[in-house]
């Protein structure tokens, strides 16, 4: 039996919804799709002309990436939130969606997409990142914390 299925989301665009009650710790999908390098993936995004911002790409611990949209599957749908109900793990090469909560049948999935930029992150960076969760603990961002460096780190001159 299906664990879920994609529809239409109040946050954005499309999203991943329980068809049935799913328990705190449960496996429910992988996140599925070509596992690749960033800057192939990256070329070939850039290549097809899409300039929304938005792919499928999914970042693993080794420096390359799955790319959800080229043989991707159900997970590449699934909604950031700041306080989402699930969590990824990492096994090898795979993703797996684990539960985070008790998730009620009819909601929508979230993970936090904990999102990287480089360089500043301006006014226009954030206003391309925000975030639509509206979770009482929303932090406003699909980005991550920034990440501190250390003093021998930083840029000359930059504090």
């Amino acid at each position: 039996m299906r664990s879920v299925v994609v529809r239409r989301s109040p946050v954005h665009g499309k999203g991943v919804f329980a068809l049935r009650t799913i328990k705190a710790g449960e496996r429910i999908l992988e996140y599925k799709g070509e596992v690749t390098m960033w800057d192939r993936a990256v070329k070939r995004y850039q290549r097809d002309g899409r300039a929304d911002g938005h792919t499928f790409f999914f970042g693993l611990s080794d420096g390359r990436v799955i790319d959800g949209e080229r043989g991707g599957n159900s997970a590449r749908w699934l909604n950031h939130a700041c306080v989402p109900n699930c969590e990824t793990v990492e096994e090898g090469q795979r993703v797996f969606v684990i539960a985070a909560a008790d998730i009620s049948t009819g909601d929508e999935l979230f993970i936090d997409y904990q999102l990287s930029v480089e360089g500043r992150r301006t006014e226009a960076v954030r206003a391309a990142y925000r975030c639509l969760c509206g979770a009482a603990g929303c932090r406003g961002s699909m980005l991550g914390h920034a990440r501190k460096t250390a003093r021998s780190e930083r840029q000359p001159g930059r504090r």
